[in-house]
């Protein structure tokens, strides 16, 4: 009987309207401070601020007031020990409204701040700067386009990608050159929203002048030569074979013995005799998932056209073929000429000549095929069409 009574909570001294009062005293500091951290956030990276930070600090606050205090109290009035049990029961409930307050502040914090953000126009403002340079003019902003073009060549990039770049502004500072500032901008756009390729015109002040963009495809497919499939079958490869290696496909009959099937390129294997080949589409169709297949090492290099294609396809440059006309300044003058790569010349009469030595002529009629970036590619064609363009630098 004397444990029960001494088990029991003493709430002589337990003044409930005082301690309600400090309890929603701390749930609203713990509820500002969510607030505050939740319009921080999404000033600083224009996102919501995650769940766990904001009742962290919160929390935070309302513990550091209770140490504040407790401390203060055993030294003023000499206590010592533990608290009593009600304070411990007044401390939990203390916390637990202070972990509620943190979501209400912020949710009202940031509805907030993305409103005002709206309001000033700034919810696509980069944040590579502080707003203190801003406002003292150190800074170079770039705006682009709503609309975006897409890049000849490459596949398009997402309608959704497309619409979040629509309008947005990036903030770089003044005193960098132009190529630098295009060159961030680029960087930027491929690192922070996956863009492939980009094809952008700077002016100095930052205007833009030109943007399309394009995107690279990932996996296999991007390396796959034209009229070339990739197809995964079971087959035991040579001991030596590896990723690269041409190689031909065959299969033991009982009528006919061993029937080649295909000629293809070794691209992967596993340690289940699975292999990935890179064949014809026609021979693709004589394969069949069901068949174990031998295969035969060739001492030969794939054919230089598909070794080309699969590497243009993957590479930052793309090709393209522009016929000379009468009107371009281009005609008269040599390959030595020009500022872009040329990889073969297709005369007037029909004669293919490929990598022209650089004394060669141009001529009007012949169709020039160029490899380049989009932005030199793009700027040739319209000088090699006798059309205005920018210089080549």
């Amino acid at each position: 009987m004397t444990g029960l009574v001494a088990a029991q909570v003493d709430f002589g001294s337990f003044d409930l309207v005082a301690e309600t009062a400090r309890i929603l005293a701390l749930t609203g500091l713990a509820t500002v401070a969510s607030l505050v951290a939740a319009v921080v956030y999404r000033w600083y990276t224009r996102e919501r601020v995650p769940e766990g930070v904001s009742v962290l600090l919160g929390v935070s606050a309302v513990a550091l007031v209770l140490n504040t205090e407790e401390t203060l109290k055993l030294v003023m009035q000499g206590r010592d020990g533990l608290p009593a049990e009600t304070t411990a029961v007044v401390t939990v409930a203390t916390f637990v409204a202070a972990a509620l307050g943190t979501g209400i502040g912020r949710r009202i914090g940031d509805g907030v701040a993305s409103n005002a953000f709206a309001v000033t126009g700034t919810a696509k403002l980069d944040r590579e700067v502080s707003q203190l340079v801003r406002a003292v003019g150190r800074v170079v902003t770039v705006s682009l386009p709503d609309d975006l073009d897409d890049i000849d060549g490459y596949d398009p990039v997402d309608p959704e990608v497309k619409e979040e770049l629509a309008g947005t502004t990036f903030v770089f500072p003044r005193r960098i050159t132009v190529a630098d500032l295009q060159d961030r901008v680029v960087t930027r756009l491929k690192d922070d929203y996956g863009v492939g390729h980009v094809d952008l015109e700077l002016e100095a002040d930052g205007t833009v002048d030109y943007l399309a963009v394009g995107s690279r495809a990932a996996g296999l497919g991007p390396t796959l030569a034209p009229g070339t499939v990739a197809v995964a079958v079971q087959a035991d490869p040579a001991n030596g074979a590896s990723p690269g290696d041409v190689v031909q496909v065959w299969e033991r009959t009982d009528d006919e013995g061993l029937v080649r099937h295909a000629t293809g390129e070794l691209r992967a294997t596993t340690e289940k005799d699975v292999v990935t080949l890179a064949v014809d589409e026609t021979d693709a169709e004589a394969l069949s998932d069901t068949t174990t297949y031998r295969l035969v090492t060739l001492p030969t290099e794939p054919s230089a056209d598909r070794e080309f294609a699969s590497l243009l396809r993957a590479a930052d440059e793309t090709m393209s073929a522009v016929e000379l006309a009468d009107t371009s300044e281009l005609v008269g003058r040599s390959v030595a000429d020009l500022d872009v790569t040329l990889a073969a010349i297709r005369g007037p009469d029909g004669g293919v000549t490929a990598t022209p030595p650089r004394g060669t002529e141009l001529v009007a009629g012949s169709t020039l095929y160029i490899v380049e970036r989009p932005a030199a590619l793009r700027r040739f064609e319209a000088l090699a069409r006798g059309e205005e363009a920018k210089p080549l630098s």
